[in-house]
């Protein structure tokens, strides 16, 4: 291998460089893993054993190599055994990286995803919902009346907002992107308490009418049905199966993202 240069007596080739850089990540890595805990402090005892065993090798103190090669196999088993959590978050993190992904073929589930399996599964338990997803426009003044949350999207938010003992069950949450903006807001009444020759109640007729005033599509679940419903362009669809709502959802917000990217090139024409 080509040599880069010396050290004294040590002779540094590409290969030991990328050793070097390889090792030094896997440690920074595990580092971070377990930076805050009890096992930090063990893990820098380890790495100065393993340090001082690589010196005692180098420079050929057969004795201490010997004494320290005993201490730091042990301390590895140990450390594995006394940290496996640690460990456990390390190889995980190291599994959801960009550079990992392609080869380990995971798919993340889109917040279309994770809305569809809430929204059914408060459907089953005959959880009432109301869930207003932005498309384009923001609706600061709706969020407002209710508490802002902010919060990633996930199933056990949502399910937990809208569990019928939550203070905020009653209001509508707001989600913009991946974001729950807001829950327990008020939203304004469509002024036609009948659709389609069947009376409304509250939940459909708050939906439908934030939709006849903004871009936002709006999902319902009934309280005393436990059915799914969307509203859209004060349009009303009723009955929906688990499948119809998530390719609704995820063309929505398909379109959603294309005009995100649309008005940013177009505000970037402008100041040209």
């Amino acid at each position: 291998m080509f040599e880069l240069f010396k050290i004294g007596f040590l002779s540094v080739t590409l290969l030991d460089v990328i050793d070097i850089a390889l090792v030094s990540l896997i440690i920074y890595k595990l580092y971070v893993a377990i930076h805050g805990t009890i096992a930090a402090q063990i893990f820098l005892g380890l790495i100065i054993v393993l340090v001082l065993s690589f010196i005692a090798q180098a420079i050929d103190l057969k004795t201490l190599g010997w004494l320290l090669a005993l201490v730091r196999d042990a301390w590895v088993f140990a450390f594995i055994i006394l940290f496996q959590p640690e460990i456990r978050r390390l190889l995980q993190s190291l599994g959801k990286s960009p550079f990992f992904r392609p080869l380990l073929k995971i798919e993340d589930k889109t917040v279309a995803d994770i809305i569809t399996e809430s929204v059914f599964e408060l459907a089953q338990k005959q959880h009432g919902a109301l869930i207003v997803i932005v498309k384009s426009s923001g609706l600061a003044g709706i969020a407002a009346t209710g508490d802002i949350i902010n919060a990633k999207v996930t199933k056990n938010l949502l399910t937990t907002i809208f569990f019928p003992r939550s203070s905020l069950h009653d209001g509508a949450v707001i989600i913009k992107g991946d974001i729950v903006e807001a829950a327990g807001c008020q939203l304004p009444m469509t002024n036609n308490p009948v659709y389609a020759g069947e009376t409304l109640g509250m939940r459909h007729r708050a939906g439908l009418g934030v939709s006849e005033e903004a871009d936002v599509i709006s999902i319902i679940v009934s309280e005393e049905t436990g059915g799914i419903s969307v509203a859209e362009g004060g349009h009303l669809k009723r009955g929906l199966s688990k499948e119809a709502l998530r390719n609704i959802l995820t063309s929505a917000m398909n379109v959603s993202k294309e005009k995100g990217i649309k008005s940013i090139f177009e505000a970037f024409g402008k100041h040209k």
